[in-house]
């Protein structure tokens, strides 16, 4: 199924709750996360930054996702933890030097 907007990522969440998961991620790329949870849908707005080279954008979205949840942060603020991170990401050229430190975040966002 082709995802596209709050629309259709809603549709694709609800393949997968009736699959069993109970909470669904979806990234839409500048247009931010469509987060399912707890029979509730949401679209978690991402950061607007000129992107220079979006090729480790999904990675770093993941893995701070995993960062924000190991830090007991709830699944919407690991979701914007990580919209924080990728954003930092895409505006550096390169794949493994794009992701950003925690203090890159910190210095980028203040």
């Amino acid at each position: 199924m082709a995802v596209t907007d709050e629309q259709t990522a809603a549709k694709a969440a609800q393949y997968f709750v009736e699959k069993g998961v109970n909470k669904v991620v979806i990234t839409l790329g500048s247009r931010g996360a469509y987060l399912y949870e707890n029979g509730m849908g949401q679209l978690i707005p991402g950061h607007k930054v000129d992107a220079i080279d979006t090729t480790a954008a999904g990675d770093t979205f993941n893995g701070a996702l995993l960062v924000g949840l190991s830090q007991d942060k709830t699944m919407e603020e690991a979701i914007q933890f990580a919209h924080k991170a990728s954003a930092v990401s895409v505006t550096q050229m390169g794949a493994q030097t794009s992701i950003p430190y925690l203090t890159d975040l910190t210095a980028f966002f203040s």
